[in-house]
């Protein structure tokens, strides 16, 4: 049998619904699309985000490190330690032991100090029977300097017991001495018992 003719309105209806179907089957994709591109700057986001998080959070640590060790060596420079202060006989020691040729020895208890094997020097310490309870230093010299020195500063010197008498200076050490005028005392103590030879030696004529 001949199918029966469609006619032009039966033909744009036909052609009405088809397209309808294509345009509902192709909306879920769109909207899938539309989704997923909306979910792709998140991510991108998230990604930066974290990156600027991480960078500033090793900027902070890193200035806290800094801070840290900038403190630290502020401390550990403040907390050096101090030099002890030396002692009266460690600084009769340096003077004399600096002059030519002159040496240490132990004497009575007592560090003495000598150039050609005669002395010139001699410690007191307050314990000894010398001292009489004060530390001293007894310097050879001559009569006439004792006398001068004695009579303008008898609260810093003082004669000697034994070699007083042959014009040695006692000088107190236990009370702010003047350690300018000891070292005076102690180059003329050893001009008087060195050679001409070792006095040349001092580079003072």
């Amino acid at each position: 049998m001949a199918k029966p003719k469609k006619s032009a309105k039966d033909v744009a209806k036909h052609g009405a619904n088809r397209a309808a179907g294509n345009a509902t089957a192709k909306r879920p994709a769109r909207a899938f699309a539309k989704k997923k591109t909306a979910r792709s700057p998140a991510k991108g986001a998230a990604k930066s985000t974290g990156k600027r998080t991480g960078q500033s959070a090793a900027k902070n640590s890193g200035k806290s490190r800094a801070k840290s060790e900038g403190k630290s060596g502020v401390k550990s420079a403040g907390k050096t330690s101090k030099k002890p202060a030396r002692t009266a006989v460690e600084r009769l020691r340096e003077i004399c032991l600096a002059l030519p040729e002159v040496t240490e020895v132990e004497t009575w208890g007592e560090p003495t100090f000598r150039v050609r094997t005669k002395i010139f020097a001699m410690h007191s310490s307050a314990s000894s029977h010398h001292g009489k309870g004060r530390e001293g230093v007894w310097i050879a010299a001559h009569t006439t300097t004792q006398d001068l020195v004695l009579r303008a500063k008898p609260d810093l010197y003082f004669s000697p017991p034994y070699v007083g008498p042959s014009g040695w200076i006692g000088a107190w050490l236990d009370q702010r001495p003047v350690w300018s005028e000891i070292t005076d005392f102690l180059r003329d103590a050893y001009r008087m018992k060195a050679s001409k030879k070792q006095i040349a030696l001092l580079g003072d004529d």
